[in-house]
């Protein structure tokens, strides 16, 4: 049976000095090779009128972490932190979000991949957890941290999707994150949580595999639980689940 091809919005690298570079970082990638897959990187600057041949080309969608969101895309205020802003990604993940839902392709939505499923879905997000809910505990482990370093449970909702997956009721998880998913988008359902109710995962029941996740699963490859996840995405893609 021939790997499913899992179709992974790319970034820009705005670290190169010459003419503009996107990729995607190589976590994410060897996770999806390592569960079954063939990652292909596309670049967030492909015209409307291509999303849907892209939608038939991949079997499942995977969108990755970055920078963050720009607030106007939820009706929400600029704030001190916000940092490593691509108003192309964005506009192009939001366009390529609504077909990917509408066909019913699996998709895995990591950090700020969760994020703009959200934003896509009606929803809003918190601009800076340390700013705006005082009473959380600290999120944003980065930089100057270990990306694997696991700093805080989360509690997983019985009878989910992502219950089904891992097959736990709480998972031990890496944090880097400064923003959290605040009002959840229509059709969503908060699937995980912190002990300090910041919401670290939804889904949407409606949907064949759509979960989002706030940590970094593929910066965890040690991890049997961290695995599954790749591995029972792939598999939904390759049509076994």
């Amino acid at each position: 049976m021939p790997k499913p091809v899992i179709i992974v919005a790319g970034h820009l690298e705005t670290h190169s000095k010459s003419s503009p570079i996107y990729g995607a970082k190589q976590a994410y990638l060897q996770s999806i090779l390592l569960a079954g897959g063939l990652p292909l990187v596309v670049a967030p600057h492909l015209p409307t009128e291509d999303l849907q041949a892209l939608i038939g080309l991949g079997d499942g969608f995977l969108l990755c972490g970055g920078g963050d969101v720009e607030p106007f895309r939820y009706g929400g205020e600029r704030c001190a932190r916000l940092a490593g802003l691509e108003p192309q990604r964005d506009e192009f993940e939001l366009r390529l979000l609504p077909l990917i839902l509408e066909a019913d392709k699996p998709l895995l939505a990591i950090c700020r991949g969760v994020q703009v499923l959200n934003v896509a879905l009606g929803g809003t997000l918190i601009c800076d957890i340390a700013n705006d809910l005082p009473q959380a505990s600290k999120h944003d482990y980065f930089p100057g941290f270990k990306r694997d370093l696991v700093v805080h449970d989360v509690n997983i909702e019985p009878n989910t999707l992502l219950a089904e997956v891992l097959g736990v009721n709480k998972v031990g998880t890496n944090s880097l994150h400064h923003q959290a998913l605040s009002k959840v988008g229509e059709g969503l359902v908060v699937s995980a949580q912190t002990d300090d109710k910041v919401i670290e995962g939804v889904e949407m029941p409606s949907k064949h595999f759509v979960l989002g996740v706030q940590w970094h699963p593929e910066c965890m490859p040690e991890s049997a639980l961290m695995r599954h996840l790749f591995e029972a995405f792939i598999a939904t893609c390759q049509g076994e689940a």
